[in-house]
């Protein structure tokens, strides 16, 4: 049963009896029927998987041994980070998941002009706060051991007066004046990929964008959903600089 996997809220360490987080125990025990001496694999962020063995179980708990940590080593090269125009429903989720699953380190959400859904205070807490949740569930399903770390929302000037620099590889979708991605050169300290939400980017968005050092790309002749842009960005990436 170590296949199964599950983050743990807090640090592991060899040898340590930790309890199982609500998720995990409600999987493992009530779902999977685990019982004690089966064994899981928790994770915690570090890199690191830890085999763990059931010690105790009860009605609402459940505690682990921490038997072995295993070195994880499936981050790709690149550093991409996803700089996405707020998408309303579950687009927005399903974007970070799927991000996540091929490999984005950060994840920048931006309020700009045609975003639908506005975010402020207790409220963009709170979808911060569930998106990090989604980027979690993807780590525990893709095998990653680092959790990549969403962002509060900025909107887009705010982003660039205080991250936007030369020296990483900026890139925006723009089918005007733009290149492909074959024809650029990845060799920067990070990427950073912005896409707009629904209703894309304004002019004066790309415009600025483009006085901070953000130069336009074109993923083909069709106009894609803005959950279609960032994935497809990102898979071609992999493909011809990653670990694809």
């Amino acid at each position: 049963m170590s296949n199964l996997r599950f983050h743990s809220p807090a640090a592991l360490t060899v040898g340590q009896s930790v309890p199982l987080s609500d998720n995990a125990m409600a999987h493992a025990v009530r779902v999977m029927r685990l019982k004690v001496g089966d064994t899981l694999i928790l994770f915690c962020g570090d890199g690191f998987d830890y085999l763990c063995a059931l010690t105790q179980v009860e009605k609402k708990s459940a505690t682990v041994e921490v038997l072995s940590r295993t070195q994880v080593s499936n981050e790709s090269p690149l550093n991409i980070r996803l700089l996405q125009g707020i998408s309303s429903g579950d687009r927005m989720d399903y974007t970070i998941q799927k991000a996540v699953e091929l490999g984005v380190r950060e994840i920048f959400p931006l309020s700009t002009e045609r975003c639908v859904t506005k975010l402020s205070g207790d409220r963009a807490e709170k979808r911060v706060e569930h998106w990090q949740g989604v980027v979690i569930a993807a780590c525990e399903q893709s095998g990653r051991a680092i959790i990549p770390l969403v962002h509060a929302p900025l909107t887009l000037a705010q982003w660039l007066s205080q991250h936007a620099t030369a020296d990483s590889l900026n890139l925006l979708l723009n089918p005007v004046g733009a290149q492909r991605l074959a024809s650029l050169n990845p060799q920067k300290n990070a990427i950073h990929l912005l896409i707009g939400p629904e209703g894309g980017l304004s002019a004066a968005e790309i415009a600025l964008a483009s006085q901070h050092h953000f130069q336009s790309i074109v993923l083909g002749p069709r106009i894609l959903r803005t959950e279609t842009a960032a994935l497809t960005a990102m898979s071609v990436m992999q493909s011809l600089w990653g670990d694809f």
